[in-house]
Parts: structure tokens; C-alpha cells; sequence
């Protein structure tokens, strides 16, 4: 008995170390990959071009040369980093109202009332949803250009308002979380499907219409390829297509960019945070929401 326990004990303690073992490698590497350039990216704004290549990677720079950055960032090309900002939450925000007023009420649908045809625009949906988005920028322009819409801010809005996900989204928690009983007593109180879903459902359903929102905007503010195939100018550049123009007139990568209106890497670093930072702050200031709205229709009530 003694040594039957002994083993036991011993196949326990190996189990634990060798999981602890995989736990600090998958550590590690998260750090390596993860971690390591993000703070490098941190550092490098707040230096000059020499010093981020001459000094130690993680050295603190300095609050001038921060400033620099700054200054030569938003006085390129007369301040279009501020216009490519001001465009980016134009085509981002705009697309995402239309989305929650198209994909809450289809979710809603789909899932609560019957209709002619409706498993088969369910399935349509999900068909979509398996498209990469890269492929269906073609055709969409095609049709835009047809109309003269190319070049204008709703060649950017409506493409990126179409949003499967979002209604499948939906879909999923009325038809798992929202007490149908519920939903019949209202319409047995006199309530219209409108007033159902306005007074009822719309409430119960907070978490998920700020999960589609969080998706949605994240998608529209990181889109690059539908942007820049629809714009041909740089005026109406979002800030994601615009740093590609930043890119270009930095001489490290491009050494005929070289001149008066050239950038310089730390300042191109300053451009990257910049423009990741709306994200980062809808995400911490949404994570409560964003826990609830992901866990939301896990059980069916």
C-alpha cells in the first residue's frame, strides 16, 4: 500500500511540474512575441531616429524628442493625420449605427417569427459569413460605380454596414435567451411585434447589441482594402489607408521619400499607437459589457 501511494503521489507531482513546465513556455513565447514589441513600440516614440537605432532598444528616451514626433506626425502634409482620423470615425461610427439598426432587428427575426423563406435567408447568412470580405470588394464595386457613388463617404459606410456576423450574433441570443413565454404574454397584452421587440426584447438583449457593436466597429476601424480601392483621394483616406502614405514617405523604407515632407521611424511608430488607440479605448471602457454579451446564450432558458 505504502508504494502504491507513493507512486501516485509521484505520478501527481510530475503531472503538476510538467504543467507548470508547459504553462511558463507558453509564457514565455506569449512574452517573446507579444509583449517584447509592444513595449519596444512604447519606447521608440518617445526617441529620436538616431537614438532608436543607436541607443539600447529599451531605454527611455525623452520628452523632447516625444514632442518631436508628435509635432512632425501631425503636421504632415498640412495636418492629414487629423483628417484621416476624423474620416476613420466618420466611415466607423456611420456603418455601425446602420448595422444595429439592420442586424438586431434581422437577428430578431430570424429567430422569434416566422416568415416565407426565412431558414433559407438563415442560411444565407451563414454562406456569407464563410466569404472572405477581400472578396466581395470587387463586385461591390462594381455596383457602387455604377450608381457614381464611388469616391464618396457612403462608398466606405454601406459596404462596411453589411455585417452577417452580427446578425447571426443576434440570431443565436433570442432564439437561446430571451423567455418566448415572455414575449407572448406582452402580445397578449395588446403590444404590436413592434412594441415586442422595442419595449421587451430590445432591452433583454443590451449585452449582445454591445458585442455586435464592439465587433462592428472594431472591423470597420481596422478596414483597409474596401477604403482603399473606394477612395481614390487621399483627402478621404481613413487612418488605417493613410499609413500607408506615411510608410511610403519614410526614407528607412522607401529612400527616395527622402525631403522636407519625409518621416522618420520613430514618428511612424507614434502613427501606429495612434491609430490602434480608439479601439483600445472602447475596449476598456466596454469590457463589462463585453463579458456579459459573450457569455450571453450559452444556456437556453
Amino acid at each position: 500500500m505504502t508504494t502504491l501511494s507513493q507512486q501516485r503521489r509521484q505520478r501527481v507531482n510530475l503531472g503538476g511540474w510538467s504543467g507548470r513546465a508547459i504553462a511558463g513556455v507558453v509564457l514565455l513565447v506569449f512574452v517573446l512575441f507579444f509583449v517584447i514589441p509592444i513595449v519596444w513600440l512604447l519606447l521608440a516614440v518617445t526617441k529620436s531616429s538616431k537614438a532608436l537605432i543607436l541607443d539600447n532598444p529599451f531605454a527611455l528616451g525623452s520628452w523632447a524628442d516625444f514632442t518631436a514626433n508628435w509635432n512632425q506626425l501631425f503636421g504632415f502634409q498640412d495636418g492629414a493625420v487629423t483628417t484621416w482620423i476624423g474620416n476613420s470615425a466618420l466611415y466607423a461610427v456611420g456603418a455601425l449605427i446602420i448595422t444595429l439598426l439592420v442586424s438586431i432587428p434581422a437577428g430578431y427575426a430570424l429567430a422569434l417569427t416566422e416568415f416565407r423563406l426565412r431558414k433559407a435567408l438563415l442560411v444565407l447568412t451563414l454562406v456569407v459569413m464563410l466569404i472572405p470580405s477581400t472578396a466581395l470588394v470587387l463586385p461591390i464595386f462594381l455596383e457602387l460605380n455604377t450608381v457614381g457613388l464611388i469616391g464618396s463617404p457612403l462608398s466606405v459606410i454601406l459596404p462596411m454596414s453589411f455585417f452577417p456576423f452580427g446578425v447571426y450574433l443576434t440570431y443565436i441570443y433570442f432564439s437561446t435567451s430571451v423567455p418566448r413565454d415572455l414575449l407572448a404574454a406582452a402580445r397578449i397584452d395588446g403590444c404590436s411585434e413592434f412594441q415586442v421587440f422595442t419595449r421587451i426584447a430590445l432591452p433583454l438583449a443590451a449585452p449582445i447589441v454591445a458585442l455586435v457593436a464592439f465587433f462592428s466597429f472594431v472591423q470597420n476601424w481596422n478596414n483597409f482594402f474596401l477604403p482603399f480601392v473606394m477612395l481614390p483621394s487621399s483627402d478621404g483616406y481613413p487612418v488605417q489607408v493613410g499609413l500607408t502614405s506615411l510608410l511610403a514617405s519614410t526614407p528607412a523604407f522607401n529612400p527616395s521619400s527622402a525631403g522636407s515632407d519625409s518621416v522618420q521611424l520613430p514618428t511612424l511608430a507614434l502613427a501606429t499607437i495612434v491609430s490602434i488607440l480608439p479601439v483600445l479605448i472602447v475596449f476598456l471602457f466596454s469590457q463589462r459589457f463585453l463579458v456579459t454579451g459573450m457569455t450571453a446564450g450559452g444556456t437556453k432558458e
